[in-house]
């Protein structure tokens, strides 16, 4: 199962990358951001420090991961920035990354949004939502879900989008929320988590690869139901006035710390270096606020409107755990849903 995932996620990322000539002043990074929020930060990046050239590519957490995977002999970027720590922690566990305690973001991000050895360090924290098409509801007559449970119900079926757990962070942070909310709260899969991740797969009418584009396609009315980041849910579908509402499942949501990582034997590593510093200060992570994250640097500005721990229920989920065993947890994702 593993194995043909690797395929067709590195057969999607073929076309995406080919071999950069690198010199002394380019520095080459790999970004789960959108290719539209990237580029902000970046091109922020690069006014600060003229005489360093980002190159960049855009790929879903999975996609880096799987990426750095094949590349681990002979990588090919220096920088991981952004994307579900899930993945930086497998990363780390599968020897891909590199420390960098001598940031001097380790005196002020807590113990709780970063790697304790070093590997991984977070920018940024982030809930899942469930985005609903107004219109949609009102032509089907339910209210918008505000529980796991209501997923089930026969009005969503097929009308339910979300990305695959094994190419998108975002997805897999909200498989680790359900499988925390249904059944036993312990990590894993149990007998009820089966049943209802079973049930909840024949109810999506598309898995897509992007975690964030379920918000635009949901709000466009492709979909009435979607499962993303309540960041990504204001950015891309109520802040450009789509007929859509938010909500958050009663019994808890699972979230996200968003990380940033130095690559094991990168080509570059001291100038990721300087950017890694550098987005982890008050004028990268105030940049935040345009897309509604909540920035980890203490005295970084949030965004107003912006979802905050206190304005959901959050599940206990071991984040650690979860990346620790992602791969096991994508194979048994695939069997019970007969998703590759």
């Amino acid at each position: 199962m593993k194995e043909a995932r690797f395929l067709v996620v590195s057969l999607l990322l073929v076309v995406l990358l080919s071999v950069v000539g690198f010199s002394q002043d380019t520095l080459t990074i790999y970004t789960a951001f959108d290719a539209d929020q990237a580029v902000v930060y970046i091109e922020a990046f690069e006014a600060a420090y003229p005489e360093i050239d980002v190159e960049w590519v855009r790929l879903s957490s999975g996609e880096v991961y799987v990426r750095l995977l094949a590349e681990a002999a002979n990588p090919q970027a220096s920088l991981w920035f952004g994307g579900s720590n899930t993945s930086h922690i497998a990363a780390a566990k599968a020897g891909l990354l590199t420390p960098y305690k001598e940031s001097l973001a380790w005196q002020y991000i807590a113990p709780q949004f970063r790697g304790p050895e070093g590997l991984w360090i977070g920018l940024y924290v982030g809930y899942i939502g469930f985005v609903s098409n107004t219109a949609f509801l009102a032509e089907v007559g339910v209210e918008a879900p505000t529980s796991w449970q209501d997923l089930l119900k026969p009005e969503f079926t097929g009308e339910i989008t979300l990305a695959y757990a094994f190419s998108s962070g975002t997805a897999y942070t909200t498989l680790a929320g359900m499988l925390t909310a249904i059944g036993s709260p312990d990590v894993g899969f149990d007998a009820d988590d089966e049943e209802y991740v079973a049930a909840f797969s024949a109810q999506v009418g598309q898995y897509n690869t992007s975690g964030s584009a379920a918000a635009t396609m949901v709000g466009l009315g492709e979909f009435g139901v979607g499962m993303v980041f309540s960041h990504d849910i204001i950015k891309k579908a109520i802040a450009p006035g789509y007929p859509v509402v938010m909500t958050f499942p009663s019994e808890g949501t699972s979230y996200e710390i968003g990380g940033m990582a130095l690559i094991k034997d990168g080509p570059q590593t001291e100038l990721a270096k300087i950017f890694y510093d550098w987005a982890m200060g008050k004028e990268a992570q105030d940049l935040y606020q345009d897309f509604f994250r909540l920035p980890l640097n203490p005295v970084a500005e949030l965004a107003e409107g912006s979802v905050k721990a206190t304005d959901v229920n959050v599940l206990p989920v071991d984040l650690i755990w979860y990346g620790d065993n992602k791969e096991a947890m994508l194979d048994k994702w695939s069997e019970v849903t007969g998703e590759y």
